[in-house]
């Protein structure tokens, strides 16, 4: 994926595309960045369109836009009630015991603890697909939406996600990667107009495929 973005489904009513990573979906702070996800998306689209959740900037993968704010709105509300289902796979630092698991407790993610916010619970499940010398493969299925949420259960554990700088250091890491080793691969909501299933699905970029491939030799 050359471009800074690829669609993957479209309609009248809403929009998944495949983000690559290193861009930011959203200004941050005080919104200095002028190249933004969003910005490249309602250009290519010639028309606003309303973004309906998020990824970090150096996390690759699926993201849903909606065309309109009730449109937006009640893909909003599959959010709140946990029914989108989402999947991500995550090159992690060590080899994990477990073939899968559940990660759950109460989290908070830096900026929160920054603003005095309190911790919250998330849960997610995970399941190894590949091990290597000194690195796991894993798919995660969260069933929450916290704030750097796999980031921060995974650091906690003892398997950081490779190239994480915010819950890990550097100097932890025996694999080098310069992103943070993070591809959402997979949605399926429900369309909020025709009622159908919708299921996207992105395939590792070249990135993660080249590292995948080095931690295989």
């Amino acid at each position: 994926m050359h471009h800074p973005f690829e669609i993957i489904f479209s309609d009248e009513f809403l929009l998944v595309v495949d983000k690559r990573a290193k861009i930011p979906v959203q200004p941050a702070g005080r919104g200095k960045e002028k190249l933004t996800l969003t910005r490249l998306v309602r250009e290519r689209e010639g028309r606003r369109v309303y973004l309906c959740h998020r990824l970090d900037r150096e996390t690759s993968g699926l993201l849903l836009y909606a065309r309109d704010r009730r449109v937006q709105q009640a893909v909003m509300d599959q959010f709140r009630a946990k029914s989108v289902r989402k999947r991500y796979f995550a090159f992690v630092q060590g080899r994990v015991r477990r073939k899968s698991g559940v990660l759950e407790g109460r989290i908070l993610d830096r900026y929160g603890k920054r603003y005095g916010k309190k911790a919250r619970f998330a849960r997610t499940r995970f399941a190894v697909r590949e091990r290597f010398a000194a690195a796991s493969m894993l798919e995660l299925f969260p069933e929450t939406g916290r704030t750097h949420q796999l980031r921060i259960q995974l650091a906690g554990i003892g398997h950081p996600i490779i190239g994480e700088r915010i819950y890990a250091f550097g100097k932890d890491f025996s694999v080098k990667f310069r992103r943070m080793a993070l591809h959402a691969h997979f949605l399926a909501f429900r369309h909020p107009v025709s009622g159908e299933r919708v299921e996207c699905a992105a395939a590792l970029p070249p990135d993660l495929r080249e590292l995948r491939a080095r931690l295989q030799k």
